[in-house]
């Protein structure tokens, strides 16, 4: 087991900890109680960059992972790292407004490809290898 990718599997764990207690803030700072799901566009915006960062981190980690153990886990760190950061730049975009998460989205789409294509090339080798 990598710490470089166990290190970037917590820090992924901490990005969506905070994020999701960024959608309780927003809760109350903004009125929406739950089980409510709408109201403030403000409000939307941050329980959107919970619910896309949710779905982004389930084909993200097993991609990490697979990454790791198949081509290398320090690149796999690596690559990891920049999802991360894509996420902080998506977050923050659409924060702001919904137009400003395109840059962010970008770079963890890309990234998270990069890991999925690896991984399968990865696994493939290691499958014909004799």
């Amino acid at each position: 087991m990598s710490p470089w990718t166990s290190l970037i599997t917590a820090l992924t764990l901490l990005l969506y900890s905070v994020i999701t207690i960024n959608v309780g803030r927003a809760r109350a700072k903004y009125k929406v109680m739950p089980p409510q799901m709408t109201g403030e566009p403000n409000f939307e915006r941050v329980l959107r960059v919970q619910q896309n960062t949710l779905e982004q981190t389930i084909l993200f980690l097993p991609g990490l992972w697979l990454f790791s153990v198949y081509v290398n886990p320090l690149w796999g760190a690596v690559i990891g790292a920049i999802w991360l950061i894509g996420r902080i730049v998506y977050a923050w975009g659409y924060y702001q407004a919904a137009e400003k998460r395109m840059i962010g989205f970008a770079i963890t789409t890309m990234s998270g490809m990069v890991l999925l294509l690896g991984s399968l090339i990865g696994i493939i080798l290691a499958l014909v290898k004799p």
